[in-house]
């Protein structure tokens, strides 16, 4: 395919609480085995959110781009990169997704624990983060295009989308994969079985994501705690979502616990996942459970927020807790798989409020994912791309 144009805009944050600044990046020359993807969405995550509000544990080499739930389509490819991670053959035109966290495979946890290879301890793509010298200037997702390169960086993986798939529903693929893990992980050891009650505590982008996957992997009926009404619970009852509580109308913790108790038949769930991050909610969501109920932990992954002061309450009530962040490179298949195999049973893009790739738009997409204002803000450089997908 031919080049489109000599520069390529990207956006870049200065630090934490800085308003985005377009600027413009040379157009790379294609490695052997790299690809150039044309951005047709991306999302903004409760990971950006966090980096934006200062939150992130570790320094970061700011300026930098931010946006990591990204799909697109292949513009320019090497002659030696022919097929996507799963084996499947890419080219140009090729609708693709790429994750923000992509284990090495050489490093001690992917050798011995291949199973937990998302504790990668040199991990390709976050690393970038953290200033490798080999990463190229188009890494992160709110930008034109982003560059891939397996030859520079071997740990990279790039997946291939149905070539019937929506371009803005494969930009919800490797959110919902983190739900899949949890709930996959919890099927194993026996805390998720076929017609459990699931509480969801979030309404936000995983929150209404894992409703769909808790249906998708056997649920049988899923109950939302979040806030607000409008668009989140609202489209969680449309996701499946039996009922709905919303915490800032019932605001007594008590009263709160109670009424989701009541809603899972009197015992409480089989299974609660915290999709929140806010550090009361694990508390309030062990109490949710019925005894030897099961709680996935998917929220708590920064130093936003104090430790939990309740931990005696696993033991007495005699529940699992099982942490569970990000996903291995196999585990984003099976969310393409899923998102393509019920892209007609769900609302997805509804999910999605849409953004133009400019300064006013960048910080919009900001400031209303922090406001809650959206479910997903996601950004769109080349609106033309997913016109039709409406």
């Amino acid at each position: 395919m031919a080049q489109e144009q000599s520069t390529i805009r990207v956006s870049t944050f200065d630090g934490p609480g800085a308003k985005a600044q377009i600027r413009e990046v040379p157009w790379p020359k294609v490695g052997r085995k790299g690809a150039l993807i044309k951005v047709a969405a991306c999302g903004v995550c409760g990971t950006d959110l966090h980096i934006l509000k200062g939150h992130w544990p570790k320094p970061l080499p700011w300026p930098f781009t931010l946006g990591h739930e990204i799909s697109g389509v292949v513009v320019e490819i090497g002659p030696d990169l022919k097929t996507d991670w799963m084996g499947q053959p890419i080219g140009e035109g090729s609708k693709i997704m790429i994750p923000p966290f992509m284990p090495c495979g050489d490093c001690y946890y992917c050798k011995h624990y291949p199973e937990h290879s998302n504790r990668c301890q040199t991990p390709v793509y976050y690393g970038r983060y953290l200033g490798f010298d080999k990463a190229p200037h188009l890494w992160g997702g709110w930008a034109e295009y982003v560059y891939v390169d397996l030859e520079m960086l071997p740990g990279t993986k790039i997946y291939k989308l149905p070539d019937a798939m929506s371009l803005r529903l494969g930009a919800l693929s490797e959110p919902i994969t983190s739900t899949i893990r949890g709930f996959a992980r919890a099927q194993r050891m026996g805390g998720f079985k076929w017609g459990d009650t699931v509480v969801i505590q979030g309404s936000g982008p995983i929150g209404i994501l894992a409703i769909a996957a808790a249906q998708e992997m056997g649920a049988g009926k899923v109950i939302c705690v979040g806030a607000p009404e409008q668009p989140r619970l609202e489209l969680a009852r449309r996701f499946g979502a039996v009922a709905t509580v919303d915490i800032t109308q019932m605001t007594d913790q008590q009263e709160r616990i109670a009424h989701v108790r009541e809603l899972c038949g009197g015992y409480g769930a089989d299974l609660v996942m915290d999709c929140t991050g806010h550090p009361s909610a694990g508390p309030e969501g062990i109490e949710f459970l019925r005894d030897s109920g099961f709680f996935i932990e998917m929220g708590q992954f920064t130093d936003a927020g104090s430790i939990m002061t309740n931990w005696h309450r696993f033991v007495a009530k005699d529940i699992t807790i099982m942490g569970s962040w990000a996903f291995t490179e196999n585990d984003l298949a099976l969310g393409v798989k899923m998102l393509h195999h019920a892209a007609d049973r769900y609302p997805w893009l509804d999910m999605q409020t849409l953004y133009p790739f400019d300064d006013a738009g960048l910080d919009r997409a900001v400031s209303d994912a922090m406001a809650m204002r959206t479910v997903k803000s996601t950004i769109i450089p080349f609106p033309e791309m997913v016109e039709s997908e409406a």
